[in-house]
């Protein structure tokens, strides 16, 4: 049985989604089913059915993921065990979507041509949902916003960028008086259940600002779309590009924002630890070259 095929299916059963199963996995949905079907023959009956546009896991497939994740981990260790090295195996990392577009390619590319024994799962997800599973063993490290509460020491970070927050705005807007803009015009909210949604409400508190709440969102590119069609503004963290191809919206600076702090999160006990600290060493040399600070 192959152990990448097993990979695939856990990686099915995590996201719920054909789609984000191959960009985590570099692979075509094609690809990815043609994987779950060689298995499902090999075990003997169906792991995974289509509920409307999610894929969602049998009895039998969820019998087995146990195991299946503890076979995956084993033979990661055997491999790097066997070639006597810190930087071969499969490393488990969750990374926020923006980071996924704007950092994660060029890390990607450094790992690929300096450690190519590393072996990435990506896996996409907000930072609430990825610290909670970092903390659950089932990530070995993540890419996320730090959050407002002081975390365990038995956790390490490394910050890796700090993002002010921008007040955006339709490109045919006149005002540009941020505190004025954000009482008068349609106000596209930042979700507050999102770490960074609350660097927004912690900033309009302190400024006793109440806007005209329009819609409460939490994608950040999805509101930065609905501004540059003119639906309202909005106040983001400035993250890495790539933007949303073809918006064109007015970015002002705010004097005084608070920042949105992105940074690398691991345990500082692991048996993966020598493979997380050989995959940081590449994210921190990728973000001082990319003069990220």
């Amino acid at each position: 049985m192959d152990t990448r095929f097993l990979q695939t299916l856990l990686t099915v059963a995590e996201t719920g989604s054909l789609t984000r199963t191959a960009r985590a996995l570099n692979l075509t949905p094609s690809a990815v089913m043609q994987r779950i079907k060689v298995l499902e023959g090999e075990i003997g009956a169906p792991l995974i059915h289509r509920s409307g546009n999610a894929m969602c896991v049998t009895a039998a497939c969820a019998a087995i993921l146990e195991d299946a994740r503890f076979v995956v981990g084993t033979v990661s260790h055997i491999k790097a065990a066997a070639a006597g090295r810190q930087d071969v195996g499969l490393l488990r990392v969750g990374v926020i979507h923006t980071v996924l577009s704007g950092l994660m390619p060029d890390v990607m590319l450094a790992l690929q041509r300096n450690r190519p024994g590393i072996e990435l799962y990506i896996l996409p997800g907000t930072s609430t949902d990825l610290y909670a599973k970092l903390a659950a063993g089932e990530l070995d490290t993540a890419i996320i916003v730090q959050p407002a509460f002081a975390m365990p020491k038995t956790l390490e970070w490394t910050q890796l960028r700090q993002e002010p927050l921008l007040l955006i705005t339709p490109r045919e807007t006149a005002e540009s008086d941020p505190g004025l803009l954000l009482k008068t015009e349609p106000f596209i909210r930042y979700d507050r259940n999102h770490w960074g949604g609350r660097v927004v409400e912690q900033y309009l508190r302190s400024k006793r600002i109440v806007p005209r709440e329009f819609h409460e969102l939490d994608s950040i590119e999805a509101i930065t779309i609905l501004v540059h069609r003119g639906l309202g503004v909005a106040l983001i963290p400035d993250w890495l590009p790539p933007w949303p191809q073809g918006v064109d919206v007015r970015k002002l600076p705010i004097v005084d924002a608070p920042k949105r702090s992105i940074g690398l999160i691991w345990p500082k006990v692991s048996r993966r630890q020598p493979l997380v600290r050989a995959f940081a060493d590449e994210v921190l040399w990728v973000a001082a070259r990319l003069g990220i600070d």
